[in-house]
């Protein structure tokens, strides 16, 4: 019964809550960046989430799978504390770990490297002030790319203060945030120390983030940024289970068995080390024109003990973009051109080991990759009588690696994927300011990573190929007075040369071209503007829900002389539902309840494995109060509220069923932040 409370809160009519609104704004009034090209999100051509505050404190204080997960279309998981993984309409078909096929960007820097791999699991969750997940290929700006693109925008207002938190497991968090504006200038250092042991055996993590931001605004619409932050992450990676081992002990790590040691037996995990610094400008030439460059580097020292070997990687990447901006306003009529370069190239080096019980042994295989990357693009934007409004676009991306295997034998490749022009149409109609309506064709196309090329197989992998596709999309967007924000969107994408997930015996992971996809879907949103209340008790209330339908599946898809033509996508539930009640009491106390439900999921591509349908509950708790004349305020939480048992991720096609990653039970975390 508990669980379907939810639902009930949520279908309430309307007219049942008292009809005065504050001034917490609807979705609908929100505006978008998309990188420097701002938009009313009604009157955008781009199908888009956006993650503000009253989302982003759903997370726990170390992660932010809460908050991506409300969006419809997205899907984060966590196999254990660190290990992300994150889906855009499915996106993840190709990732063990780590996120691929998905562009990231932080405020004007590119996030994710040359070879299209991004380490959000080393970025702090508490530097975030809102993010922008552009769902499906976009092109044009933000280049390749099937997945989708996010960006990710830090915090820009005054503070001053220290947080702590702890909770089950051993969970401790403590952090110190200074932001000040002083004249023309805007300056930020975020410190944050993380650790838990987790709810599984061979889990615990440890991340220690220093952030440092500059912001000189030097004239009127020109501004010099510049960024840098260092982050040490260690997490254990516990392996995945079968069946009936979860069910004999969920917290277990992943047994030795005759052949193969365990995850703790070989201490099993991943140490990661990266320096980031950027400096970007934005330049207002005049009222008509803007130009923006930036350019960035890092370097990251990766090791990842494993059942089978030792991996050590090292990484340097460079990149650089640049766009010059040009606006033409007529009486009734806006015209804003675009066109730029954005460039990136990496160098890795990759040494592999005999894993003696966590210490590197005698050396297995050495290689070493360059990758370059980069895209031109131009993109049209015109608006008509601020009705019509029409987004052309295109890019024309490149990509090419170079290997050199030097241990045990010496060889040398490169590869040349081809050059791809990649064209985006978006058109909106507002019919008027509170009803849109809007059509979307686009193709994308995602090269392999570096990872994936070079997988831990250790076997270079010349014949794997990039995958490409078209995507065609509708939506309606509509304000309902001033209290009832509803979208609901539909598409149609097929993929050619899916990029797909294999196990060997040894639990190696390589990859294969599989043939066609085809993704059909269905997302919606449906929120409520705050609502006070004239009430002792409950003083106000807001209403969220969202959720997806899709039906993807494999299209002329072989394997082994295997037809899985018209098979279930793998990995990619065909419903997930979210909803958040957002409660105001007296004395300030607000309370959030959230829910994600989550139909069945196919664990491999012969669909005879299947993961049960599963409900998970969050409730949280905050109270403001005062303490040596200074404003703090107090945070419970409770995840898991229902005790599921259930994975937050899956390993599919895992070598011997292995694929279950078993998520925590009901745990608790409290959270006190002092404003200094």
């Amino acid at each position: 019964m508990k669980k379907i409370i939810f639902t009930t809160l949520t279908i309430l009519p309307i007219t049942l809550l008292a009809q005065k609104q504050d001034s917490a704004k609807l979705i609908s009034e929100v505006r978008i960046d998309a990188y420097h090209k701002p938009s009313a999100f009604m009157a955008s051509t781009k199908s888009v989430s956006v993650a503000g505050s009253s989302i982003l404190n759903q997370n726990p204080p170390d992660r932010l799978l809460e908050s991506l997960n409300l969006l419809p279309g997205a899907k984060m998981e966590e196999r254990s504390p660190g290990s992300y993984r994150l889906s855009v309409r499915g996106s993840s078909l190709r990732s063990p770990f780590g996120i691929r096929n998905i562009k990231i960007y932080l405020d004007d820097f590119i996030f994710t490297d040359a070879s299209g791999n991004s380490y959000l699991n080393l970025l702090d969750p508490d530097l975030l002030q809102e993010i922008e997940l552009y769902k499906g290929p976009e092109s044009g700006d933000f280049g390749a790319v099937t997945g989708g693109t996010a960006l990710l925008k830090t915090k820009t207002n005054e503070d001053i203060s220290a947080k702590v938190s702890g909770g089950s497991f051993q969970h401790f968090k403590g952090a110190v945030n200074v932001a000040q504006q002083s004249g023309k200038h805007f300056l930020q250092a975020l410190s944050s120390y993380t650790t838990t042991d987790s709810y599984r055996d061979q889990a615990a993590l440890e991340r220690k983030f220093l952030f440092l931001k500059h912001q000189y605004a030097y004239a009127a619409g020109s501004e010099l940024r510049s960024m840098v932050w260092l982050s040490d992450l260690h997490y254990e990676t516990p392996g995945g289970l079968t069946l009936a081992q979860m069910k004999a002990n969920p917290r277990q790590a992943r047994p030795q068995t005759p052949t193969t040691p365990g995850s703790a037996e070989q201490k099993a995990g991943i140490y990661n080390k990266m320096i980031f610094a950027g400096l970007s400008n934005i330049y207002q030439l005049n009222s008509n024109i803007s130009h923006l460059a930036a350019i960035q580097g890092s370097y990251n020292d990766f090791k990842n003990p494993f059942i089978t070997n030792f991996e050590k990687r090292y990484e340097q990447h460079s990149a650089f973009r640049t766009h010059l901006n040009l606006e033409v306003r007529k009486p009734h009529a806006l015209y804003e051109t675009r066109i730029g370069f954005e460039g990136a190239a990496g160098k890795t080096i990759i040494k592999n080991y005999d894993n003696l019980k966590g210490i590197a042994g005698n050396p297995q295989n050495f290689d070493n990759l360059t990758t370059h990357s980069g895209f031109l693009f131009l993109s049209q934007k015109a608006t008509f009588a601020d009705k019509l409004f029409v987004d052309l676009s295109g890019s024309l991306n490149l990509m090419q690696y170079r290997w050199q295997s030097t241990f045990p034998e010496t060889e040398t490749g490169r590869k040349r994927f081809n050059d791809e022009i990649l064209p985006n149409l978006g058109v909106t109609y507002r019919f008027d300011e509170r009803f849109s309506v809007r059509g979307k064709i686009g193709k994308g196309n995602s090269a392999p990573t570096t990872e994936e090329i070079r997988s831990s197989a250790q076997e270079i992998n010349s014949a794997l190929e990039d995958e490409y596709g078209w995507n065609k999309e509708i939506g309606l967007r509509k304000q309902w007075g001033n209290v009832f924000f509803t979208e609901l969107s539909l598409f149609d994408f097929r993929l050619k040369n899916a990029i797909v997930r294999r196990e060997n015996e040894q639990g190696q992971e390589y990859f294969i071209n599989a043939g066609e996809t085809v993704q059909r879907g269905i997302e919606f949103i449906a929120e409520t503007k705050r609502f006070t209340i004239m009430n002792a008790f409950l003083k106000g209330i807001k209403l969220y829900f969202s959720g997806n339908f899709y039906d993807f599946t494999f299209k002329n898809y072989l394997k082994n002389g295997t037809d899985f033509s018209g098979n279930k996508l793998t990995g990619v539930p065909t419903s997930s539902l979210e909803s958040l009640i957002h409660l105001q009491l007296r004395d300030g106390i607000q309370i959030d309840i959230s829910h994600f439900y989550t139909s069945s999921i196919p664990l491999n591509d012969a669909n005879t494995v299947k993961a049960e349908p599963s409900m998970v509950g969050n409730i949280s708790a905050s109270y403001p109060f005062t303490v040596l004349g200074s404003d703090a305020v107090m945070k419970l939480g409770i995840q898991n509220l229902y005790n599921t048992k259930y994975s937050l991720g899956y390993d599919i096609n895992a070598f011997g069923s292995r694929f279950y990653n078993p998520a925590a039970s009901r745990s608790y975390v409290v959270s006190f932040q002092f404003m200094l």
